[in-house]
């Protein structure tokens, strides 16, 4: 590898796990601040939680260098975090033991046998996917972009493209470069979505 790859490729890492540092933040506050939901999809936040777990746990699981995917864990405990928000202004932090036992019980398992997190990352493309999706819907459902926060969306398909170069150029997974390839398309959808309903409602207004 010439040294302008290797330089190219710590940029990448550092400025993707930086990203990712603060990727929720700004949703996070918002969320705090306006102690309201309105447009943010509790199932697809779960589903997301769920395939970042995933990810994370098969990229170990397969010895990747961890600089490929240090933010991974980041982002579980910011969406963890989401989660606990999202509960308690909707009045359901009952559930949260459940959920946590859930995460607990299936991370568990995913490490019992070589195969199972191979066939899982499989079907956590196809989770993370449609977490995007369902937020999508949840967007055009209720016409607005609510308290969604176009920086989090934005920042998120910013690390997803760094992603793909990573991984051209370390591992070369087509497993893991098809689900950042489709994570970025449905990242930039739901960004770009965001951004149209917030210049309708500023004509409107």
């Amino acid at each position: 590898m010439q040294p302008i790859n290797f330089m190219f490729l710590d940029v990448l890492n550092i400025s993707a796990s930086f990203i990712c540092m603060i990727l929720k933040l700004p949703q996070i506050a918002l969320l705090a601040h306006v102690k309201c939901t309105k447009g943010v999809s509790l199932r697809a936040l779960l589903m997301e939680l769920a395939g970042y777990i995933v990810f994370a746990t098969y990229q170990r699981h397969h010895g990747s260098p961890i600089a490929t995917y240090l933010e991974y864990p980041i982002l579980v405990v910011q969406d963890s975090i989401l989660l606990l928000l999202i509960l308690h202004y909707d009045g359901n932090m009952r559930l949260s033991p459940i959920y946590s036992l859930a995460y607990v019980v299936g991370w568990q398992l995913l490490t019992l046998q070589g195969w199972i997190i191979d066939l899982a990352l499989s079907f956590c493309t196809f989770l993370s996917g449609s977490s995007k999706f369902t937020q999508l819907q949840c967007l055009w459902s209720t016409g607005e972009a609510g308290q969604i926060s176009a920086l989090t969306w934005g920042l998120a398909t910013y690390t997803c493209i760094a992603r793909i170069f990573t991984t051209l150029l370390t591992t070369g997974d087509r497993v893991v470069l098809t689900r950042f390839v489709v994570l970025t398309a449905l990242n930039g959808w739901v960004f770009l979505t965001v951004l149209y309903y917030r210049w309708r409602v500023k004509k409107l207004a």
